[in-house]
Protein backbone atom coordinates (compact mmCIF):
# COMPACT_ATOMS: atom_id res chain seq x y z
CA UNK A 1 0.00 0.00 0.00
CA UNK A 2 2.64 2.22 0.94
CA UNK A 3 4.21 1.84 -2.41
CA UNK A 4 0.87 2.75 -4.06
CA UNK A 5 1.11 6.21 -2.59
CA UNK A 6 4.40 6.59 -3.24
CA UNK A 7 3.23 6.04 -6.63
CA UNK A 8 0.33 8.31 -6.29
CA UNK A 9 2.19 11.53 -5.29
CA UNK A 10 4.25 11.08 -8.05
CA UNK A 11 1.11 11.71 -10.25
CA UNK A 12 -0.70 14.02 -8.38
CA UNK A 13 2.72 16.13 -8.70
CA UNK A 14 2.52 15.77 -12.33
CA UNK A 15 -1.02 16.86 -12.02
CA UNK A 16 0.30 20.10 -10.34
CA UNK A 17 2.66 21.03 -12.86
CA UNK A 18 -0.11 20.25 -16.01
CA UNK A 19 -1.98 22.42 -14.31
CA UNK A 20 0.80 25.49 -13.34
CA UNK A 21 0.85 25.37 -17.27
CA UNK A 22 -2.92 24.97 -17.84
CA UNK A 23 -2.96 28.45 -16.04
CA UNK A 24 0.15 29.85 -18.33
CA UNK A 25 -1.38 28.99 -21.46
CA UNK A 26 -5.04 30.40 -20.29
CA UNK A 27 -2.84 34.10 -19.70
CA UNK A 28 -1.27 33.60 -23.28
CA UNK A 29 -4.76 32.70 -25.17
CA UNK A 30 -6.58 35.46 -23.45
CA UNK A 31 -3.55 37.78 -24.74
CA UNK A 32 -3.61 36.16 -28.80
CA UNK A 33 -7.62 36.28 -28.77
CA UNK A 34 -7.59 40.09 -28.04
CA UNK A 35 -4.67 40.83 -30.21
CA UNK A 36 -6.75 38.65 -33.12
CA UNK A 37 -9.87 40.73 -32.29
CA UNK A 38 -8.36 44.05 -32.27
CA UNK A 39 -6.44 42.93 -35.80
CA UNK A 40 -10.00 41.46 -36.93
CA UNK A 41 -11.93 44.87 -35.52
CA UNK A 42 -9.08 46.83 -37.78
CA UNK A 43 -9.53 45.30 -40.76
CA UNK A 44 -13.00 46.56 -40.41
CA UNK A 45 -11.83 49.65 -40.12
CA UNK A 46 -9.43 49.82 -43.28
CA UNK A 47 -11.96 48.28 -45.20
CA UNK A 48 -13.85 51.76 -45.61
CA UNK A 49 -11.59 54.15 -47.87
CA UNK A 50 -13.16 57.33 -46.00
CA UNK A 51 -10.90 56.83 -43.47
CA UNK A 52 -7.95 56.97 -45.38
CA UNK A 53 -8.01 60.68 -45.48
CA UNK A 54 -5.38 62.83 -46.98
CA UNK A 55 -3.27 59.38 -47.74
CA UNK A 56 -6.06 58.12 -50.36
CA UNK A 57 -3.94 59.80 -52.92
CA UNK A 58 -1.19 57.15 -52.07
CA UNK A 59 -1.77 54.19 -55.22
CA UNK A 60 -2.21 51.07 -53.07
CA UNK A 61 -2.50 52.34 -49.44
CA UNK A 62 -5.36 50.81 -48.91
CA UNK A 63 -4.13 47.37 -50.37
CA UNK A 64 -0.72 47.43 -48.31
CA UNK A 65 -2.08 48.45 -45.46
CA UNK A 66 -4.86 44.97 -45.37
CA UNK A 67 -1.89 43.41 -46.51
CA UNK A 68 0.12 44.23 -43.14
CA UNK A 69 -2.83 43.36 -40.68
CA UNK A 70 -3.73 40.10 -42.73
CA UNK A 71 -0.27 38.91 -42.75
CA UNK A 72 -0.53 40.15 -38.52
CA UNK A 73 -4.17 38.39 -38.00
CA UNK A 74 -2.54 34.68 -39.94
CA UNK A 75 0.38 34.97 -37.06
CA UNK A 76 -1.71 35.51 -34.74
CA UNK A 77 -4.20 33.01 -35.56
CA UNK A 78 -0.84 30.48 -35.80
CA UNK A 79 0.06 31.10 -32.03
CA UNK A 80 -3.78 30.60 -31.31
CA UNK A 81 -3.79 27.20 -32.66
CA UNK A 82 -0.40 26.54 -31.28
CA UNK A 83 -1.67 27.15 -27.86
CA UNK A 84 -4.82 24.85 -28.17
CA UNK A 85 -2.95 22.05 -29.06
CA UNK A 86 -0.94 22.34 -25.90
CA UNK A 87 -4.30 22.70 -24.03
CA UNK A 88 -5.39 19.74 -25.71
CA UNK A 89 -2.26 17.83 -24.86
CA UNK A 90 -2.65 18.47 -21.44
CA UNK A 91 -6.08 17.09 -21.61
CA UNK A 92 -4.27 14.02 -23.41
CA UNK A 93 -2.06 14.05 -20.38
CA UNK A 94 -4.40 14.06 -17.88
CA UNK A 95 -6.99 11.07 -19.47
CA UNK A 96 -3.48 8.86 -19.15
CA UNK A 97 -3.00 10.17 -15.85
CA UNK A 98 -6.60 8.77 -14.93
CA UNK A 99 -6.40 5.18 -17.09
CA UNK A 100 -3.13 4.44 -15.26
CA UNK A 101 -3.98 5.63 -11.57
CA UNK A 102 -7.25 3.36 -12.10
CA UNK A 103 -4.18 0.39 -13.42
CA UNK A 104 -2.35 1.14 -11.04
CA UNK A 105 -4.61 -0.21 -8.20
CA UNK A 106 -6.09 -3.26 -10.03
CA UNK A 107 -3.67 -4.96 -11.83
CA UNK A 108 -0.74 -7.83 -10.28
CA UNK A 109 0.08 -8.08 -6.63
CA UNK A 110 -1.29 -4.52 -6.26
CA UNK A 111 -4.95 -5.19 -6.73
CA UNK A 112 -7.01 -3.32 -4.02
CA UNK A 113 -10.22 -4.50 -1.91
CA UNK A 114 -12.96 -1.31 -1.84
CA UNK A 115 -12.24 -1.57 1.83
CA UNK A 116 -8.24 -0.78 1.26
CA UNK A 117 -10.06 1.98 -1.70
CA UNK A 118 -11.70 3.65 1.04
CA UNK A 119 -9.55 3.32 4.15
CA UNK A 120 -8.22 6.74 5.50
CA UNK A 121 -5.57 7.94 7.33
CA UNK A 122 -6.60 10.91 9.90
CA UNK A 123 -7.59 13.51 7.51
CA UNK A 124 -6.45 12.52 4.30
CA UNK A 125 -8.08 11.54 1.37
CA UNK A 126 -8.72 8.01 0.78
CA UNK A 127 -7.55 6.50 -2.83
CA UNK A 128 -10.95 6.17 -4.06
CA UNK A 129 -11.60 9.82 -2.92
CA UNK A 130 -8.35 10.71 -4.53
CA UNK A 131 -8.96 8.35 -7.85
CA UNK A 132 -12.53 10.39 -8.30
CA UNK A 133 -11.14 13.80 -7.67
CA UNK A 134 -8.71 12.87 -10.66
CA UNK A 135 -11.09 11.73 -13.10
CA UNK A 136 -13.00 14.98 -11.94
CA UNK A 137 -10.31 16.92 -12.71
CA UNK A 138 -9.53 15.39 -16.13
CA UNK A 139 -13.46 16.09 -16.92
CA UNK A 140 -13.13 19.85 -16.13
CA UNK A 141 -10.56 20.54 -18.19
CA UNK A 142 -11.85 18.01 -20.96
CA UNK A 143 -14.61 20.48 -20.83
CA UNK A 144 -13.42 23.67 -20.90
CA UNK A 145 -10.95 22.37 -23.78
CA UNK A 146 -14.10 22.03 -25.88
CA UNK A 147 -15.61 25.38 -24.88
CA UNK A 148 -11.67 26.98 -25.36
CA UNK A 149 -12.05 25.34 -28.60
CA UNK A 150 -15.65 26.53 -30.08
CA UNK A 151 -14.66 30.68 -29.12
CA UNK A 152 -11.41 29.93 -30.95
CA UNK A 153 -12.94 28.47 -34.04
CA UNK A 154 -15.78 31.14 -33.77
CA UNK A 155 -13.43 33.82 -33.96
CA UNK A 156 -11.88 32.19 -37.17
CA UNK A 157 -15.49 32.27 -38.95
CA UNK A 158 -15.74 36.02 -37.69
CA UNK A 159 -12.46 36.99 -38.97
CA UNK A 160 -13.66 36.17 -42.68
CA UNK A 161 -16.86 38.16 -42.09
CA UNK A 162 -15.79 40.92 -39.48
CA UNK A 163 -18.73 41.92 -36.58
CA UNK A 164 -17.71 43.87 -33.65
CA UNK A 165 -21.03 42.63 -32.03
CA UNK A 166 -19.84 39.04 -32.30
CA UNK A 167 -16.14 39.85 -32.04
CA UNK A 168 -17.27 41.64 -28.82
CA UNK A 169 -19.55 38.49 -27.74
CA UNK A 170 -16.87 36.01 -28.46
CA UNK A 171 -14.14 37.77 -26.51
CA UNK A 172 -16.44 38.58 -23.49
CA UNK A 173 -17.60 34.28 -23.53
CA UNK A 174 -14.01 33.67 -23.09
CA UNK A 175 -12.95 36.06 -20.25
CA UNK A 176 -15.89 35.05 -18.58
CA UNK A 177 -16.15 31.31 -18.81
CA UNK A 178 -16.01 28.93 -15.77
CA UNK A 179 -12.13 29.28 -16.29
CA UNK A 180 -10.66 26.47 -13.76
CA UNK A 181 -8.70 27.97 -10.50
CA UNK A 182 -5.42 26.40 -9.89
CA UNK A 183 -6.47 24.49 -6.94
CA UNK A 184 -10.30 23.60 -8.39
CA UNK A 185 -10.41 20.41 -8.06
CA UNK A 186 -7.33 19.20 -6.46
CA UNK A 187 -9.38 18.91 -3.03
CA UNK A 188 -8.78 15.25 -3.04
CA UNK A 189 -5.49 15.14 -3.85
CA UNK A 190 -4.24 17.48 -1.92
CA UNK A 191 -4.23 14.49 1.52
CA UNK A 192 -1.99 12.38 -0.70
CA UNK A 193 0.11 15.16 -2.27
CA UNK A 194 1.01 16.76 0.96
CA UNK A 195 2.72 13.86 2.33
CA UNK A 196 4.93 14.16 -0.52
Amino acid sequence: MENILKKYQQKFKKVREEMDHWEDLQSRLLSQFSNASSVIGRIEVIGNKRNYGGLKGVDGIEDAVLQKQMESLETILLSLKKTMLDFHSIVLSLEKMVRDSRQLVGRGSHVLSTKQLQQRVGIKPSLSDCLDGLAILQEMHSSEYRLKSSVVSALLSIALKPSSKDLGALRQLLFDQPNIPRDEGMYAVIGINSAA
